[in-house]
């Protein structure tokens, strides 16, 4: 075990703010062993920075870590060569050409049929009305499992990143992530065939035929379910929460003095989707006066990163004139997040625009809640507008 400063925190009140704490660690103890969670915490953006990129220390490679055990070895659990050729394979599916050319029109059409069930009604929560099925059918149609319904897509992201962050070990959680899996798996089964006849940009149709094994492919597919859905779903609905909450920036979005693309990744820096990456220590190093040992465990808090004192001027607060180029929301190293350009078309080119052109008088109506450490955003966003009137 490393011989880190020992930190204690309360799970509970960590789940619903971790903030205070990472302040704290950063301050006092920057690397730090945090029993609770089993693991020792890197909580400084600069540290994180570099050490994310030492795999050969701080591997990606966990056999016994929960996303190994839970959803098969994907390519976020491997290192070097191995990555490089999961990741090369799964391009054409994400890469900016693909991202332009075929999913930016397909998200905005699901956007819009969203919108117009949405306009009359006058009120909804951001999280479950819109942010969950724009994100949901967004992924449907990237994954290439368009035979699942939105809300099945939720549902099974849900529980399997509810399952990779049961480090306490609740059954309950794991037998959840288990069912979501098993659903998961019994989709790309009825859909093999059905690419395989008429293959298209898809994650399921790119890696067949790419030559990748089964197993490679169904555990892909599931990363890319485990945060493609709930990290867009949260960063939607809350980017929203945090522009409506800030009448400056609303107008300055609304007036085209600012892009919305530059709300969203101020946001994600803000109240970070991804809050945390895990690693596996692959041999004994000293990392600034903490000894790690072999097979610790060792989590790169990029939400702690995002808020680092010493890197942010205003760390702790949303602002458009924020500095974001230090961000490190879709990770640092090797492992930058591969879907970074779909979350950022679907988010700040269609999404977050859509929703404010296209619900008048859009103003929350109630208070928002968040919620969670590892993986975070809000759990409920209330808002009313101006109704549309019903057609017909």
């Amino acid at each position: 075990m490393s011989d880190a400063p020992v930190y204690e925190i309360d799970l509970a009140a960590f789940w619903a703010d971790p903030y205070p704490d990472l302040k704290r660690m950063r301050a006092e103890a920057p690397i730090a062993y945090v029993p609770q969670l089993g693991a020792t915490l890197i909580t400084r953006r600069d540290e994180i920075f570099a050490q994310e990129k030492r795999i050969e220390i701080f591997s990606s490679d966990q056999p016994q870590g929960l996303m190994t055990v839970l959803m098969g070895q994907n390519m976020m659990r491997k290192d070097g060569d191995a990555h490089m050729a999961e990741r090369k394979a799964i391009f054409p599916t994400v890469s900016p050409k693909t991202v332009k050319q075929v999913w930016v029109a397909q998200f905005r059409a699901a956007a819009q049929r969203v919108l117009d069930d949405l306009a009359p009604r006058g009120a909804c929560d951001l999280v479950r009305d819109y942010a969950m099925p724009v994100s949901a059918e967004a992924l449907k149609a990237i994954t290439g499992l368009t035979n699942m319904t939105a809300a099945e897509m939720d549902r099974v992201s849900q529980g399997m990143i509810d399952g990779c962050a049961n480090y306490a070990g609740d059954p309950l959680v794991e037998a959840r992530c288990h069912d979501c899996t098993a659903s998961i798996d019994a989709h790309i089964d009825a859909m093999i065939p059905v690419l395989d006849a008429r293959p298209d940009h898809s994650l399921l149709s790119v890696q067949r035929r790419a030559g990748l094994s089964d197993a490679q492919t169904r555990a892909n597919i599931k990363l890319a379910i485990s945060g493609g859905q709930n990290e867009p779903r949260d960063a939607i609905a809350g980017t929203a929460w945090a522009v409506l909450s800030h009448p400056d920036a609303l107008a300055r979005l609304q007036s085209g003095a600012v892009p919305w693309l530059r709300a969203f990744e101020e946001y994600a820096r803000w109240i970070s989707p991804i809050g945390m990456s895990p690693r596996r220590v692959a041999q004994r190093a000293t990392v600034q006066g903490v000894t790690l040992e072999p097979e610790d465990r060792v989590f790169l808090m990029f939400g702690s990163g995002n808020r680092d004192e010493s890197v942010f001027a205003n760390p702790d607060r949303f602002d458009l004139d924020q500095d974001i180029a230090p961000a490190i929301s879709f990770g640092a190293g090797p492992h930058f997040c591969a879907g970074a350009w779909a979350s950022r078309a679907l988010i700040g080119e269609v999404a977050l625009p859509l929703l404010f052109e296209r619900l008048p008088g859009l103003a929350l109506d109630g208070e928002a809640r968040f919620g969670g450490w590892a993986f975070r955003g809000p759990i409920t966003v209330p808002v009313r507008w101006e109704p549309a009137p019903r057609e017909g």
